[in-house]
């Protein structure tokens, strides 16, 4: 009998070393379903009516409801039997009765102040208290705070600073996605992605885009800012060739290296913008909110979990003109930002985030970025942690 080698050969070793969780950062690691005590934009005002909406947010399914003119959030389970209140309705003004059995809870504190099928009298009333939840109408959204009962903060705290001060026109767009809101904030602040995923995208097709920067990230208060220092259209890669960020139908990039917009551009930059100051064009805030400066507008992102695997993704464009010289702004959005930035460019993003899988996790230079924002999101956790506790509350802590 004879033997036949195999032939093919040996498989290589992997080289596959790398972070295999995020344990160095506990509280950011244990945040798959969000980040306790702040405003998260969920919807648009004209999306709830009288009727009950329902919304799952930070792993907590709660409904908004408007009575009066204004909007009211309250956990949707009803605690008699379990069913979502969300599918009852207002009986009477300043409440929701469940469909299942009356039982009635007032919109404003969550008691229960009627049990219909057990009559006027019934016992059960005042001794059961229905969550609510904090609302707020802001920058044309509906916003709730999610938190460990303490007092929420003041909606303008948490917002970009410069939206809190300024008058400015938006283009927004609210879309649910799938995967992990993490993904999404990291792609977002992530250096190194725009450069190759989005270098034949709609919006980008005739700018050029630097092959790589260098970078430094800079922390000013609350935001996280990265600053480039150099960028380079071109570059010889040893054994393989060029590769370049130049082409004949692109605008010919800047000889000088800029911080607002992602390359340098000869617009003029909107004095409100300029006023800024912003050490980089791209930042980043808790809890998930990105902000990218552009000469004549500003973009953010705002991440906002669903649960561990789905998010929202929040676009808002700002454009910081008066009166009629808001117009150009709503035909540019509506006409073409819309659907090439809001649209296609952010679908690139969107494409990505779906199929990450991480960690392990192999990092290089540019994940710098992502490095000090883990870090700010850990840093900014235990600040609030160690602030609840001496208010004497019992804050949700799930790396313990």
């Amino acid at each position: 009998m004879t033997e036949t080698a195999n032939p093919k050969a040996p498989a290589r070793a992997a080289r596959l070393p790398g972070r295999q969780d995020w344990s160095s950062w506990p509280h950011y690691q244990a945040a798959g379903a969000g980040f306790r005590g702040y405003w998260y934009p969920v919807c648009f005002p004209d999306q709830v009516g009288e009727k009950p909406r329902r919304v799952r947010l930070l792993g907590e399914d709660l409904f908004l409801i408007r009575d009066s003119g204004r909007i009211f959030g309250m956990k949707d389970r009803c605690p008699h039997r379990g069913v979502p209140l969300s599918h009852g309705n207002k009986q009477f003004p300043g409440t929701v009765s469940c469909v299942y059995h009356g039982w009635t809870f007032q919109l404003e504190s969550g008691d229960l102040v009627a049990a219909i099928t057990d009559g006027p009298e019934s016992p059960i009333c005042g001794k059961v208290t229905q969550p609510t939840y904090d609302v707020a109408e802001r920058l044309g959204m509906v916003w709730v705070y999610i938190g460990d009962g303490e007092e929420p903060h003041p909606i303008d705290e948490q917002l970009p600073e410069e939206l809190v001060g300024n008058a400015a026109v938006l283009g927004q767009r609210i879309q649910p996605r799938q995967g992990n809101w993490r993904f999404a904030c990291e792609n977002g602040y992530d250096e190194g992605h725009a450069k190759y995923l989005h270098r034949a995208a709609l919006w980008r097709l005739f700018k050029p885009m630097p092959v790589w920067n260098t970078t430094k990230i800079v922390k000013r208060g609350r935001w996280i800012y990265r600053v480039q220092e150099k960028q380079f259209w071109e570059a010889e890669f040893p054994g393989l060739g060029r590769w370049s960020g130049r082409a004949w139908y692109k605008a010919k990039p800047s000889k000088e290296t800029g911080n607002i917009g992602n390359t340098s551009s000869h617009r003029e930059v909107n004095p409100v913008i300029a006023a800024q100051e912003f050490p980089g064009f791209a930042s980043v805030s808790m809890p998930g909110v990105l902000r990218i400066a552009y000469p004549t507008f500003i973009h953010y992102e705002f991440y906002v979990p669903v649960d561990e695997d789905n998010h929202l993704y929040v676009g808002v464009m700002a454009d910081f003109h008066k009166g009629l010289k808001t117009l150009p702004f709503y035909a540019k959005y509506l006409g073409a930002v819309r659907w090439l930035f809001h649209g296609q460019f952010s679908g690139q993003d969107k494409w990505m985030v779906e199929m990450t899988d991480a960690p392990p996790e192999k990092l290089y230079r540019p994940d710098d970025s992502l490095l000090q924002w883990r870090k700010l999101a850990e840093d900014m956790t235990e600040d609030r942690l160690d602030r609840l506790r001496e208010q004497g509350l019992d804050p949700v802590d799930p790396t313990v």
